[in-house]
């Protein structure tokens, strides 16, 4: 699908973590932080915990973590989909859907990801700059904010609170 002709990511179907489809629509309704992910990151093990911290905080208000592992920022997710989903759920304990490894920039960027620069670009232009980049997206299905791989997930609370709030 085209991204020009998305209006919003409920327009999309990504893979998981499996390789099963799973159509964004069904996240309709929700908050979602849609994150870029790497296991071997300097900032994996803090923005996990703070994203697990979140996630349990908010997700029976209607807020979602979907977290798409990423290789392309320093080889920093180097391994498959099975390695991946062990290291994610042991190791850091997420709770939260985990996605099948994308990239993000360049030609080869998954539509998904396309449509979110699209919607809200960063300094560097569209570039998704490192590992850990954050996309807030409302109810709607709209993109509100995008967020520095160095933005604590604690800084976004705030913004995530005033979406879960809004009618």
């Amino acid at each position: 699908m085209a991204q020009e002709s998305s209006n919003s990511i409920y327009d999309f179907t990504v893979k998981d973590i499996q390789g099963n489809d799973v159509n964004l629509g069904q996240y309709r309704g929700k908050v979602l932080l849609i994150v870029n992910v790497a296991s071997q990151c300097g900032l994996t093990q803090s923005n996990y915990k703070e994203l697990n911290v979140l996630y349990e905080k908010y997700k029976n208000q209607g807020f979602e973590i979907l977290a798409f592992p990423c290789n392309q920022f320093a080889a920093q997710e180097p391994g498959s989909n099975e390695e991946i989903q062990e290291t994610v759920c042991t190791r850091f304990k997420a709770e939260f859907p985990i996605f099948d490894k994308v990239e993000v920039n360049g030609k080869n960027a998954a539509p998904i990801y396309r449509f979110l620069k699209s919607q809200k670009g960063g300094i560097f232009g569209d570039g998704i700059k490192w590992n850990f980049t954050k996309f807030l997206v409302n109810k709607e299905g709209k993109v509100v904010d995008r967020y520095a791989p160095t933005t604590s997930p604690f800084k976004i609370e705030k913004d995530i609170q005033n979406l879960l709030q809004s009618a």
